[in-house]
C-alpha cells in the first residue's frame, strides 16, 4: 500500500477515533455500563472496520490485532492522562486522553502493517 493511501486511511481512522468518542459516551449512559468497556468495544469496532476495509488480510489477524490495537492504545491514553503534562491546556484531561487513544492507535497500526509487509515480503 503506498504512503500517500496510508497516510489517508490513518487521517479518517483519527477523524472517526476523535467523532465517535461523544457518541460511544452518550451510549454508555443509555447502556449504564463502565465507560471503559464501551469505549473498548467501540474502538476495536472501529479497529475492526479498519482492518477489513483497508487492509484486507486473513479474518484472524484482523479480529486478533483490532483488539489488541483498541486495548492497547485506551491503556496507553489512560496512562499518559495520569502525566498531567497538559493541565494548562486541558484541565480535565478528556481531549487529551481522546487524542492519545487515536495517536496510539495509529501507530500500533503503523507497526502491525510494517511488521506483516516485513514478515511477508523476505
Amino acid at each position: 500500500m503506498k504512503p500517500q493511501i496510508r497516510i489517508l486511511l490513518y487521517s479518517i481512522l483519527f477523524f472517526l477515533y476523535l467523532s465517535s468518542t461523544s457518541f460511544l459516551l452518550s451510549l454508555n449512559e443509555i447502556l449504564k455500563t463502565d465507560p471503559y468497556i464501551t469505549l473498548g468495544c467501540g474502538f476495536a469496532i472501529l479497529n475492526l472496520i479498519y482492518a477489513f476495509f483497508a487492509l484486507k488480510w486473513t479474518v484472524l489477524l484482523n479480529i486478533i490485532s483490532s483488539i489488541v490495537i483498541a486495548s492497547l492504545s485506551l491503556f496507553l491514553a489512560l496512562k499518559f492522562t495520569n502525566l498531567h503534562l497538559l493541565l494548562n491546556y486541558d484541565p480535565y484531561q478528556v481531549k487529551t486522553a481522546i487524542f492519545a487513544n487515536a495517536i496510539f492507535s495509529i501507530i500500533f497500526w503503523e507497526i502491525v502493517y510494517q511488521v506483516k509487509i516485513r514478515t511477508n515480503n523476505p
